[in-house]
């Protein structure tokens, strides 16, 4: 069973690494096996080598700024997570921002599944 620090140490763990712009270390929270979805994507994304594509593009276009968990809260081995992230495109310098919800099951110290929901139109909006 999972405990709520353990969640928030990997948590902690995931933000930093992403903040960094540390590739390896952000993915090594993730699990090989991993199913990931977000509300951009029509399809769950299936495995952490996929997953690895989408993060590396990620880091290309944005600047990670800021990455605030608000509310975590573990149990069993589910967590729910409300944040709030702000990244600066690479391209021209402007900052995007935006909250969201996460739902994620950890399995082994690693993040085997992961489901964002945030309201697209946040993102356009800006």
């Amino acid at each position: 069973m999972l405990t709520a620090a353990e969640a928030a140490a990997l948590f902690d763990r995931r933000r930093r690494a992403w903040l960094a712009e540390d590739l390896e270390g952000y993915l090594a929270c993730f699990a090989a096996d991993l199913v990931f979805q977000a509300p951009n994507s029509s399809e769950p994304l299936l495995g952490r080598e996929a997953f690895a594509a989408l993060v590396q593009r990620s880091f290309q276009n944005l600047r990670p700024l800021s990455f605030e968990f608000r509310q975590l809260m573990a149990e069993d081995d589910v967590v729910l997570a409300e944040w709030r992230i702000e990244v600066e495109r690479r391209a021209d310098g402007r900052r995007l921002g935006w909250d969201g919800m996460s739902v994620c099951r950890i399995v082994g110290g690693e993040i085997q599944s992961w489901r964002e929901y945030w309201n697209p139109r946040d993102l356009a909006d800006q």
